[in-house]
């Protein structure tokens, strides 16, 4: 496996009294998006301030594609497009002159970039007029545009959909992913929509209050929280008083519309087929039988509960 294109070890920062990072600790492989998920002041943004040379650790350490972003950070950005909270730019210049402008900082190569990124992020046909009549929206795709002119092998985004309309967001999520199907390449994203982070992300740190609760690809996220198999038909009453005195049923539950909430030991598809056969064996018409786990928003929910209860 290839060496991590970020890791953090025991990332502290406080400010004053205020500890913003409690002792983050995570790693970003190449060729995949990282998901940085946490509520309004959980420590998001000062995290990628950290990443970003933009603030110092108070104690612990961050290397970026290999270099010490303390020691050496201008090795350690120097392929690392960013977008942090909203893009700024000039607004009495045009869109493409604003990116020609930043290209002369990044490199000669960049300046040749700049009109198939305006195309990419679906402001090639705005591209002359001033910024100033951009909406937030479309500020925030030539932030994008702006952040991929180094062609980085690292992009860190910072509530990256803020703006967007929903064809925005689509076009987004097809860019991000892109990006990270390119070999080598990472995506860091902070953000509190749960919704975004599980369309785009693989692998995903839960933070509150500058603490990582919980963290592990996204698939081993969901796994981990409950299952439960739905199950309806004509007579929940008898349904219930049936699946109880099954041997592999742990527990019954009768939802408000009559639905039947039921928890397996084992969950496998023999018991659930199991489930199924005794109530048609007991002459009840089932119309729905589906295994049901927590989606990540009841995951995230539930775990930063639980850590703020602690």
């Amino acid at each position: 496996m290839a060496d991590p294109i970020i890791r953090c070890e025991g990332v502290t920062r406080t400010f004053g009294k205020r500890t913003a990072l409690d002792n983050i600790t995570l790693t970003v492989e190449p060729g995949r998006c990282y998901g940085f998920l946490g509520p309004n002041g959980a420590g998001k943004t000062t995290l990628i301030r950290c990443l970003l040379g933009l603030a110092r650790p108070t104690s612990g350490s961050i290397t970026v594609r290999g270099y010490d972003i303390s020691r050496e950070p201008a090795a350690a950005l120097a392929r690392v497009g960013a977008i942090v909270e909203e893009p700024r730019f000039y607004g009495y210049l045009s869109g493409r002159q604003n990116l020609e402008l930043w290209a002369a900082y990044v490199g000669a190569d960049a300046l040749t970039r700049v009109p198939a990124l305006l195309s990419r992020v679906g402001l090639d046909a705005r591209a002359g007029d001033k910024v100033s009549a951009y909406s937030l929206g479309m500020r925030q795709r030539l932030g994008v545009a702006r952040a991929l002119l180094s062609d980085p092998e690292v992009l860190v985004l910072d509530e990256p959909t803020n703006g967007l309309d929903p064809d925005g967001v689509a076009e987004f999520r097809v860019l991000i992913r892109s990006l990270v199907e390119q070999a080598g390449r990472a995506v860091f994203s902070s953000s509190h929509l749960l919704d975004e982070i599980e369309k785009i992300c693989d692998d995903l740190a839960i933070v509150n209050q500058g603490r990582v609760i919980t963290s592990g690809t996204l698939a081993d996220l969901i796994a981990a929280g409950g299952r439960e198999l739905r199950v309806e038909c004509d007579d929940p009453a008898r349904a219930e008083a049936l699946l109880r005195g099954l041997p592999t049923v742990s527990s019954v539950t009768v939802l408000a519309n009559g639905t039947l909430s039921v928890q397996l030991a084992p969950d496998s598809a023999e018991t659930r087929a199991g489930v199924n056969r005794k109530l048609i064996e007991a002459g009840l018409a089932v119309s729905r039988l589906e295994p049901r786990e927590d989606s990540l928003e009841e995951r995230y929910l539930s775990l930063v509960h639980e850590a703020g209860q602690a």
